[in-house]
């Protein structure tokens, strides 16, 4: 186990080092380049596409009458159900103590850049994708890197990454946290949070993508709202201490704060990388995983289903994760030596007294079990991919499983291993965006021309 531990330890540090983080942030200012700064310039075009059409238009929330599509907002929503999770509250947390309120600034800039990669993910993945025998669309990383690309094996190995990622990031970390939250907060014992949570599990994912998209459609929204209004009450609160808190993401974001050029520049390193890592974990953009839920949504214009995954790194990242970052620094926590869930707990306990650590549960209940809804679905897939649906059972079944072990169990290594598979899982996908990227250009200019934009 030690040796399996140090060889996971290399390459997680090769998969998340400078390197790739880099890789990711300059895919991202490539695309927002080529497509001449369009989530910036076009912003009003992609909101009146998605977050006004959510409340105005009917289009957005049209069922399909068949089981081959799920509606645009369906298709945001269980896409959101896979990126936001419990990361959107600890992982925040960890990123502000380990790099500072710097990592705040850096998280935004990948965020803005990161919406262009989003975008060209979900531009290929609904023109590429098609109809299996069945009836469904078959979309994501692995189709348009087999049909764009034409390389089977690298869809394959992209195929494969991410089933194994399911597992560990998708539903072991997440069951744990779940586990974690309700014996922090009710006492319930993880064996019994597993039996719970595991029944839940199996009535949605059993359903299909149908129930997966129907429960993700009623949750998400509301999962979200409940968070966001709390921080915004806690934030009211303490809207004094904002200039104060903005002030500190930006001296801290280049190293003012430190003394002398050579630790300044560490802690300037230091704040880009974690921001950057925290944004794309939280928004997935590279990754390609939530292309896989999008390629399903009834939208037929791909430059408009790139816009979608624009607006889901606007809601993640500059929203969700904006939120918690804002309520860390405002309350002065981050100066406590307090670290991951019980930062976010003593945050929301400066406005909430005892009742924080009970909201903090409850948002990371549902963080993390829409986050099992989520990536159950881009397992469903990547083993229909590889297997033509003969061992999709067999996997649905392993999968509800593994949310019973994920509450029971110590799984550190498991969760480090996972998570290394998780950045794996970008190299292919990178590697066929960027391949594809006059593609993504070309449809962008046809239809901004046919739009007369």
């Amino acid at each position: 186990m030690e040796t399996i531990a140090a060889i996971n330890q290399q390459l997680h540090a090769i998969v998340w080092g400078p390197s790739m983080v880099a890789l990711l942030l300059l895919t991202g200012v490539y695309f927002t380049v080529g497509t001449g700064f369009f989530q910036l310039r076009r912003m009003g075009l992609w909101l009146r596409h998605t977050l006004f059409a959510i409340f105005f238009s009917r289009e957005v929330h049209r069922h399909s009458d068949t089981a081959a599509a799920i509606s645009q907002f369906q298709a945001l929503s269980t896409a959101l159900a896979g990126t936001i999770g419990t990361g959107n509250i600890v992982g925040v947390a960890a990123a502000i103590v380990s790099g500072g309120p710097g990592a705040v600034f850096w998280m935004w800039v990948s965020g803005i850049f990161g919406m262009m990669t989003k975008y060209a993910e979900n531009l290929l993945g609904n023109y590429y994708r098609y109809r299996g025998a069945d009836g469904n669309w078959i979309g994501g990383p692995m189709v348009y890197i087999e049909r764009g690309l034409h390389c089977r094996w690298l869809a394959v190995l992209f195929a494969f990454f991410c089933l194994i990622s399911t597992f560990g990031i998708g539903n072991l970390a997440q069951a744990n946290s779940i586990a974690g939250a309700l014996q922090t907060s009710t006492g319930l014992a993880p064996a019994a949070c597993g039996i719970l949570l595991t029944l839940c599990t199996g009535l949605v994912i059993l359903g299909g993508i149908r129930r997966i998209a129907a429960v993700a459609e009623r949750f998400v929204p509301a999962m979200a709202l409940f968070y966001l209004l709390g921080s915004g009450i806690l934030l009211w609160q303490y809207r004094q201490q904002l200039p104060r808190a903005f002030a500190e993401i930006f001296s801290h974001a280049f190293g003012m704060q430190a003394v002398g050029g050579g630790v300044g520049g560490y802690a300037m390193m230091r704040a880009i990388q974690l921001g950057v890592a925290r944004s794309i974990a939280s928004n997935e953009a590279g990754l390609g995983s939530s292309v896989i839920v999008n390629s399903t949504s009834n939208v037929r214009e791909p430059v408009q289903q790139g816009m979608w995954g624009i607006f889901e790194v606007f809601i993640t990242t500059l929203v969700v994760c904006t939120v918690t970052a804002l309520v860390i620094l405002t309350t002065g926590v981050h100066h406590s030596g307090t670290q991951g869930a019980m930062l976010a707990v003593e945050a929301f306990s400066c406005g909430f007294g005892r009742f924080g650590g009970i909201f903090v549960s409850v948002a990371i209940i549902c963080f993390a079990f829409s986050s099992i809804l989520g990536w159950s679905y881009y397992g469903e897939s990547a083993i229909r991919y590889l297997s033509n649906r003969k061992l999709l059972n067999v996997y649905k079944i392993a999968f509800i499983g593994t949310t019973m072990l994920g509450c029971v169990a110590q799984l550190d290594l498991v969760w480090s291993i996972s998570d290394t598979f998780n950045g794996f899982m970008a190299l292919p996908n990178v590697i066929a965006i960027l391949a594809l990227s006059g593609k993504v250009f070309h449809l962008t200019r046809v239809y901004l021309q046919q739009h007369e934009f």
